[in-house]
């Protein structure tokens, strides 16, 4: 019984081979030399993996709200009523990026519930923001970077990465040029599928994808860490409508945190769905399950609308994506790349 923790332990696939080590030793030996030896051995090694994830860069989720947050503005609905009396709200749809070698860190869209996001990467995972990227011009993925000018943060030439279009926009447009003409904030274009480097082990690489597009293209991304690399596509139109394939895309990646703004139909009983441009969830977990399981358990739905039951852990809606081996994004999942 005093080796139970260590046969838990050892049923991890970085310390199998120990196990079986340490059996060995313990039936064809009674050094108790040879022991300690293992055991010293082990605690390296915890040690090695322990040090290894905290100097690997990693993704944060910071919000997993569709753009007008929860509660709703003006919804006084089930899915609402009760969230507006709730000290702690659930953020707009935000990935934080960080690499604690260098202490920089990047975010994917400016919220309008940046402020507290932009505490969040700052403060509680002690780093330095660098640049944020826009996926596009829809209100919930860039307004929030008014708070990065004069009446608010008076910040300096903070880069903003942005596909053509969407830099046209910003440029063209009130309040949005103010920054860019006091140096607020730095545009750098981007373009589809050409890597971006954030540091020695992180890079960046935007991927177009479809959308309505009123006033720019719009994009999610893949970030690639030294070990594992994870696809963000919060926003997207109907999977049939990309010219790419979202299972070879899951296939090809440790993570996927993928549009759910509606888990179905029946939650758009006052609109006519052929407006509606994204993917139900499911429809997407039907799409999806020609995967395996192991495949399943990478995806994470996120960018949740007000109406969306799979904003409750406890609704059956979350149940049946759990039964399925998916995933639902929660504020504070932490993936190491």
């Amino acid at each position: 019984r005093k080796n139970e923790w260590l046969s838990a332990l050892c049923s991890d696939p970085y310390f199998c081979f120990l196990d079986i080590t340490l059996l060995d030793a313990q039936k064809k030996y009674k050094n108790k030399t040879l022991i300690v030896m293992i055991y010293v051995c082990i605690t390296l090694m915890i040690g090695f993996v322990f040090s290894q994830n905290e100097t690997n860069p990693y993704a944060v989720v910071l919000g997993t709200s569709q753009d007008g947050g929860i509660p709703h503005a003006n919804c006084l609905k089930k899915c609402c009523k009760d969230k507006w009396e709730e000290p702690k709200k659930i953020k707009v749809s935000c990935l934080g990026i960080v690499d604690p070698i260098s202490k920089k860190s990047w975010i994917i869209d400016a919220t309008p519930d940046f402020p507290v996001q932009h505490h969040i990467i700052t403060k509680k995972h002690d780093s330095n923001l660098e640049g944020i990227f826009l996926t596009h011009a829809q209100i919930g993925h860039y307004t929030g970077l008014i708070h990065l000018g004069k009446e608010v943060m008076g910040e300096y030439a903070l880069p903003i990465f942005v596909m053509p279009k969407m830099k046209i926009f910003l440029e063209k447009n009130g309040p949005w040029n103010q920054l860019v003409f006091l140096n607020n904030i730095y545009l750098i274009e981007i373009n589809n599928s050409k890597e971006i480097k954030l540091s020695d082990q992180l890079f960046i690489r935007p991927i177009s994808v479809p959308n309505r597009n009123e006033y720019s293209e719009t994009v999610g991304y893949q970030i690639m860490g030294p070990n594992k690399s994870l696809l963000f596509i919060p926003d997207i139109d109907k999977w049939e409508k990309w010219d790419q394939d979202i299972i070879m895309k899951i296939k090809h990646v440790d993570y996927a945190l993928v549009d759910g703004t509606f888990f179905s139909k029946e939650e758009l009983s006052d609109f006519d769905i052929t407006e509606v441009h994204h993917p139900f969830i499911d429809d997407s977990m039907e799409k999806f399950s020609i995967l395996n399981t192991e495949n399943r358990k990478k995806i994470y739905f996120i960018h949740l609308n007000h109406t969306n039951p799979a904003i409750y852990k406890s609704s059956s809606a979350t149940n049946i994506i759990k039964s399925k081996r998916f995933n639902v994004a929660r504020e504070d999942d932490l993936f190491r790349l």
